[in-house]
């Protein structure tokens, strides 16, 4: 097996083209974008045994990797197979960050230390919702610019580490938008529902599928006004905002998971939404 760095003219590409990917943050919780050697055909490439998204941008491959937030600082590769070439592999590094911790008090007390009844039900619906995230489908375009699924302040950001009621828990898997209840949730982007359901932790939610392993999911949801199957367009609206759910007021919970990792949705804003944003 090969190893390979990406050459600096192509890291440059990506330089260039930064205005049709997300946010290159390669730490825990972030998005590496990694350039390929080769022409062609779209090669494959893996990381952590999870198929990786690859698009062509000016010529020139690029891997866009997601990196779950449990990964420690150091030297990764991606493991890259053009056609019946011999594999590769291209090595990237991988930077520290630490995030705050949160202190929440929830008067549900089942929503912290559930019942035997509700583990299995957590059970059944996280297999759903892990289905759900490690879907894939060839997509030779996709959307990695998003909007906003909800207006209001941005509250709770992504990776806090979250104690409820003295407990700790998992991190914060997504961001939180404080809109009011009722309030319309849009598709950031293009894409297809893969999953609706009401979840014990996450209340009345919907996933979509945005191609090559791009994941989204809308929780804590009043009501869903979309079917598992639909095709969406940026913009459709999805559902209302409420309180469904382990919440402790109303809100849109908003993650992003990219090859299965559940990275920071503020990587994906472009730039006239992080602007907008920014003066709220």
């Amino acid at each position: 097996m090969k190893y390979l760095v990406a050459p600096l003219l192509a890291l440059a590409s990506v330089a260039l083209h930064a205005a049709d990917l997300p946010h290159a943050a390669p730490v825990p919780g972030g998005v590496a974008v990694i350039a390929l050697e080769g022409g062609g055909e779209a090669p494959r490439a893996y990381f952590n045994r999870e198929r990786v998204m690859v698009l062509k941008k000016a010529r020139q491959w690029l891997a866009v990797v997601g990196i779950p937030l449990d990964t420690k600082p150091g030297t990764y590769a991606i493991q890259v197979q053009h056609g019946d070439q011999q594999q590769t592999r291209v090595n990237f590094t991988i930077q520290d960050k630490q995030y705050a911790t949160q202190q929440l008090t929830i008067k549900d007390k089942r929503k912290v230390e559930p019942t035997v009844r509700d583990l299995r039900r957590i059970h059944r619906e996280s297999k759903i919702m892990n289905a759900a995230f490690a879907a894939w489908h060839d997509q030779a375009e996709v959307a990695l610019q998003f909007d906003l699924p909800a207006q209001g302040p941005l509250s709770s950001p992504f990776g806090l580490r979250r104690v409820f009621n003295g407990q700790a828990r998992n991190p914060h898997s997504g961001l939180d938008i404080a809109a009011p209840a009722g309030a319309p949730i849009h598709a950031p982007a293009p894409g297809r529902v893969v999953a609706v359901g009401n979840y014990f932790f996450n209340g009345n939610t919907v996933l979509i599928d945005h191609g090559q392993g791009l994941i989204t999911m809308y929780c804590h949801m009043r009501k869903i006004l979309v079917e598992k199957g639909q095709l969406l367009a940026r913009g459709d609206v999805l559902g209302a905002v409420g309180q469904t759910g382990r919440a402790t007021g109303p809100h849109l919970h908003w993650s992003v998971s990219l090859n299965n990792a559940r990275v920071d949705p503020m990587l994906f804003l472009s730039p006239d939404t992080l602007a907008r944003s920014a003066e709220k």
